[in-house]
């Protein structure tokens, strides 16, 4: 069965439409700005001279009501709106922006927004119920990993799969980078440190640093299994990263060529699997002491 039924879908299609009446009827209150010079520090609408601002702020309490219900289509179906020094932000969730200094959406940019992702649901309803008839499993990329998907999304809206990838893969590295202080290190060396054997069995002169281990009792076959496997599972995706980013950085490449929606799914697949291997593990830090490790278990 399709991880979002076809009714789901149209439910959220329709809370979308109720987003589009709605904020169709705040801006007839509205006049449109549009972006100005200097770009970026002006609000994008005013509202219009001599009216009745209750009435105004009843119909924009309704635009954000039905935005709440509406924004999870934008998740659903990765609409977000790549901004320069915010990142990907959902245009829908985010209507209200227009209206303030440094505005980052103007009118249009909310409705191209919206009528993207009713389009892209249309066809999500259309696959579910393909699959619901032939009872085939479906597979939805904005149930990856939350670090693997958010990163991707931007991109992968816009078909762009290749960059998709390459920046899930190296966002998944700068997250555990922060979460473990290692800002000093990057790429294979993080990697390779940080999924490292212990201090006590390593040379006595190594330095020390804050690792990733699997839980469980060492001597448990299971366990010495995935502890063993996680380091040259890091390793080869660490690997194809690199790769990845090379061919889209340089565009004489032979193998710069656009992966397929399919290609792209199943790599962003694995690095979701190893995103959520890494979040059960224990975070283990070195002691004050520097004879002594301190595990953290992970919530």
């Amino acid at each position: 069965m399709p991880d979002y039924g076809a009714d789901y879908l149209r439910r959220l299609d329709a809370a979308v439409m109720e987003f589009q009446t709605a904020f169709d009827a705040w801006m007839t209150t509205q006049v449109e700005l549009g972006f100005g010079a200097p770009y970026g520090h002006f609000p994008t609408v005013r509202m219009r001279d001599s009216l009745d601002r209750a009435e105004e702020r009843r119909l924009a309490l309704d635009v954000a009501e039905k935005a709440g219900s509406a924004a999870r289509a934008v998740q659903v179906t990765g609409t977000y709106m790549q901004v320069e020094g915010l990142g990907p932000l959902d245009p829908i969730a985010n209507w209200s922006l227009m209206s303030s200094v440094k505005a980052v959406f103007e009118p249009k940019d909310i409705r191209n927004a919206a009528a993207t992702t009713r389009g892209r649901l249309h066809g999500m309803i259309i696959e579910a119920e393909a699959a619901e008839e032939s009872d085939l499993p479906a597979f939805a990329p904005s149930l990856f990993h939350a670090v693997i998907w958010g990163a991707a999304a931007p991109y992968w809206t816009t078909h762009k799969y290749r960059v998709a990838v390459r920046e899930a893969a190296e966002a998944l590295t700068e997250h555990w980078r922060k979460e473990l202080g290692r800002m000093d290190v990057s790429g294979t060396t993080f990697w390779e440190q940080t999924l490292s054997a212990p201090k006590s069995q390593r040379p006595k002169d190594a330095s020390d640093w804050p690792r990733l281990v699997w839980p469980g009792e060492p001597n448990d076959k299971t366990v010495k299994s995935i502890r063993n496997g996680l380091p040259p599972l890091a390793a080869s995706l660490k690997g194809l990263a690199e790769g990845l980013n090379s061919t889209v950085r340089n565009p004489t490449s032979h193998s710069s060529e656009e992966l397929s929606e399919q290609e792209a799914m199943e790599r962003l697949a694995a690095y979701s699997f190893l995103a959520r291997l890494l979040d059960q593990c224990d975070i283990q830090r070195p002691a004050r002491s520097d004879t002594e490790s301190v595990d953290e278990p992970r919530p």
